[in-house]
């Protein structure tokens, strides 16, 4: 009997602290450094993990790189050779906090919060804060944000062959619904 109660009192306790968080392993990152006139340079990652912690707004979220995908094969071997050496950085990772997070006060419609933290790729970490749209989606809550990285802050050389091909500036999107 004592072991019974014990087992309910154990599963009570992590359902309990299981609600305080909210993931996604199917989250989408895409990214774009064209410029106009030339191919566009883009690729898409939808196996993006993230997780929020819902009592303090806390957010960590992890992209593989060689989870990139592009239009052209060619471009995804340079990215990942080249570019952002996933060999010897195989991740980018952010972890920060959502400011002013409160769980109980998010809605279907949604609202701009600002969210600041660390972003590490290539090897180096930068200080970001950037602006997403949260809201109430189907079965928990959904992220988005736009906002720019420079591949200088992160020691990421375009080589000087295709320097007008390649922006500097690279447009981020992320995507995340988490439950």
């Amino acid at each position: 009997m004592k072991t019974k109660l014990f087992l309910v009192l154990l599963l009570i306790t992590h359902f309990s602290f299981a609600q305080d968080k909210l993931i996604t392993k199917t989250g989408t990152i895409t990214f774009e450094a064209s410029v106009p006139s030339f191919e566009e340079v883009k690729a898409k990652n939808s196996g993006v993990s993230c997780v929020i912690n819902t009592k303090t707004g806390e957010i960590a979220s992890l992209a593989l790189l060689k989870g990139f995908r592009f239009k052209v094969a060619l471009m995804e071997e340079h990215f990942n050779e080249n570019y952002v050496e996933s060999d010897k950085f195989p991740k980018a990772t952010f972890k920060g906090k959502i400011e002013n997070f409160d769980l109980s006060k998010i809605t279907t419609t949604a609202t701009n919060y600002t969210i600041k933290g660390k972003l590490e790729l290539h090897g180096k970490a930068k200080d970001i804060s950037i602006i997403a749209k949260i809201k109430k989606g189907k079965d928990g809550i959904e992220i988005v944000s736009d906002f720019t990285v420079n591949t200088d802050d992160f020691d990421i050389e375009i080589p000087s062959v295709v320097s007008k091909k390649v922006t500097k500036k690279v447009n981020v999107r992320f995507e995340f619904a988490l439950n």
